[in-house]
């Protein structure tokens, strides 16, 4: 094995018994990591980073200091039962963040995909559910059973109510305060937060399509105009954009619906009667 290969765990840190370490782990001074956790390859601990409870976390991860991971949800209703958090690989956790576990009533599981990024002091509670490429800016406050698509970008200070779903490739506004759903793709602003459109330049830097995006910016203004129930316009742009795969991401983002009502334009009344 080479050097740069080699698990390295500083003198000042603790690792408790049971903990599993893959190849090539580096773990800082006064880092402590609990009997179950689970540091896949070439994860990195830069110094004073807490891993507790039954946690996994995945390749090629860094987690800078003061972070706590793990420990147990704060949620009142929580009383000890076995709950897991699962982070996958090549995340970047920066300096204070904050990830609980799971709780009973939301599955007893809080995951995070590849490639995800945590800026300094931001939260993700219990039994958040997220997408990989997901970016949480500085104080971004995920609440319990979020669910946040791929792609995802939370401007700082940006809140989440709890059971929350963000769609894949939308963007939340700084000082955001989102209590209601945000459609796949859409750009949702302001406290209480309300959709300002799409997120148009999010799309342009992924690649999409200049027509992909000229038919996703006709259906928005289809979805959200005056005229008729909200379902109806569902309906009609489902028969209007049979082929459109991004738009049907849509329309099934609105028809599976969730604990929360839809994040609209302030000008545009949600009724789904």
């Amino acid at each position: 094995m080479s050097a740069h290969q080699a698990t390295f765990i500083h003198p000042q840190a603790c690792v408790e018994s049971g903990a599993q370490l893959g190849e090539g782990v580096h773990i800082g001074p006064f880092c402590h990591v609990g009997a179950q956790v689970v540091l896949g390859e070439g994860v990195n601990l830069v110094s004073h980073v807490v891993v507790a409870g039954d946690t996994q976390i995945g390749a090629g991860t860094r987690i800078f200091p003061f972070a706590s991971i793990g420990h147990e949800p704060q949620d009142l209703k929580f009383k000890g039962e076995k709950s897991i958090l699962r982070i996958g690989a090549q995340c970047t956790i920066r300096e204070g963040v904050t990830m609980n576990p799971g709780t009973e009533s939301g599955g007893l599981i809080t995951s995070v995909g590849d490639s995800c990024t945590f800026l300094a002091n931001s939260h993700v509670a219990h039994d958040c559910r997220m997408g990989s490429h997901v970016i949480l800016s500085n104080n971004v406050m995920l609440a319990g059973h979020t669910r946040i698509g791929d792609y995802v970008i939370l401007g700082g200070g940006a809140a989440v109510h709890q059971f929350v779903r963000i769609g894949a490739h939308a963007f939340i506004g700084g000082l955001a305060g989102i209590e209601n759903d945000v459609i796949p793709y859409g750009m949702a602003l302001g406290n209480r937060a309300a959709l300002a459109g799409l997120n148009l330049i999010g799309l342009k830097r992924r690649g999409f399509s200049r027509e992909a995006i000229h038919d996703l910016r006709r259906a928005y203004r289809l979805l959200f105009a005056a005229e008729g129930t909200l379902k109806e316009r569902v309906e009609d742009v489902a028969g209007e954009f049979a082929s459109h795969p991004q738009v049907h991401e849509i329309l099934d983002f609105i028809r599976d619906g969730g604990d929360r009502s839809l994040c609209v334009p302030r000008d545009v009344k949600d009724n789904a009667a």
